[in-house]
């Protein structure tokens, strides 16, 4: 089954003349084997659908593979993007691609602008607390105690970020981007991205300042690179006057572990991930987490929708496995695909994850 559809024709996000100036552009290709078992009745794969916004711009995407049948739908909550493909009866090999053209943009606020305005009402639920996002006890008391004396969301903001990057490292033990579970990731005070972006998060609603995770991909740096462990997640929070600020803590607390440098050494890189990100990566999904997607996945709500998700009769499929679940993601850079310099140190220091 092939299925051909441009992303400006779904939701026509792209703003019209739009100059993509300092821009990454290139081919990405998912591949998707699921090695379930051969006598698994019925198999299901949701799939995370990217989207142009101001940032990127998605288009000539092209979906294949062997499955029964397909559809695209849209979270309701989070406004996430899924395709759903499944299988049914016996299968020797079960596989799935999807091919788009990407380019992405430095994601920058250039003047952080706090204006005395209310939250608007679609922005409220981010400052929500809940089973996956929590904000009380210990979190509420951190975040109490970090941002006592700050006045307004953007002081509140940089003390909530500032700590974060001080008071947690990465820990490279952890599979893919981690689990985002905030309490653990307190207790224990390291993690991947996910981990550490969700503390952030957490942190920041406990203080009311709205914040939300963002579930993206790494583009490659090269010409033709395999991406496949180039999954990665940052943060945003709002900012009356500004709209979403980008922050990426974690990626701070990765540069000196790779680099091996001190708080001090890093410094440029803290300032810079608050308020931007590079232009090497692109948006997945926002603040989604919990999800019950459709057809509703028979393993319960969805911690995060960023990796492809399948279940095989019923039973979730691990997808960072790659015995039983195994995928690939190539990315090929476009002529003129790496035009301008962001504002990053270094310009380039792209590591997976």
């Amino acid at each position: 089954m092939k299925v051909k559809a441009s992303l400006l024709f779904l939701l026509l996000l792209l703003l019209p003349g739009l100059a993509f100036a300092g821009w990454r552009r290139g081919i990405v290709t998912f591949k998707i084997d699921l090695k379930a078992p051969e006598d698994a009745k019925t198999v299901r794969l949701w799939f995370p659908y990217p989207v142009s916004d101001e940032h990127q711009r998605i288009e000539d995407v092209v979906v294949d593979g062997n499955f029964a049948s397909s559809a695209v739908y849209r979270e309701p909550e989070s406004g996430a993007l899924y395709l759903y493909a499944e299988w049914v009866g016996d299968h020797k090999e079960r596989t799935f691609e999807m091919t788009f053209r990407a380019e992405a943009r430095e994601r920058t606020v250039k003047e952080l602008r706090e204006a005395d305005a209310p939250i608007p009402k679609v922005v409220e639920r981010y400052l929500e607390s809940n089973y996956w996002v929590p904000t009380d006890g210990e979190i509420r008391r951190i975040a109490e105690t970090v941002t006592a004396g700050r006045k307004g969301i953007l002081e509140k903001a940089r003390a909530v970020y500032d700590w974060v990057v001080e008071n947690t490292f990465r820990d490279p033990k952890i599979k893919g981007c981690g689990l985002g579970i905030v309490e653990q990731t307190l207790a224990r005070r390291g993690g991947k991205c996910a981990d550490i972006s969700s503390v952030f998060v957490a942190l920041a609603r406990a203080a009311g300042v709205p914040a939300r995770e963002v579930f993206g991909l790494r583009l490659g740096e090269e010409a033709q690179q395999d991406i496949t462990k180039g999954h990665h997640c940052w943060a945003e929070f709002y900012l009356p006057g500004t709209g979403w600020v980008p922050v990426d803590p974690a990626d701070v607390r990765k540069v000196m572990l790779v680099k091996d440098l001190s708080l001090e050494e890093a410094e440029p890189y803290r300032r810079y991930f608050f308020g931007s990100v590079d232009k090497y990566r692109i948006v997945l999904e926002k603040g989604g987490r919990g999800l019950t997607l459709y057809p509703p996945q028979d393993a319960g709500p969805l911690n995060y929708l960023m990796y492809p998700y399948a279940e095989a009769d019923g039973r979730a499929l691990d997808y960072l496995d790659p015995e039983g679940f195994s995928y690939s993601i190539h990315f090929r850079a476009l002529q003129g695909g790496d035009e301008g310099k962001t504002g990053l140190p270094g310009d380039s220091r792209r590591t997976r994850r």
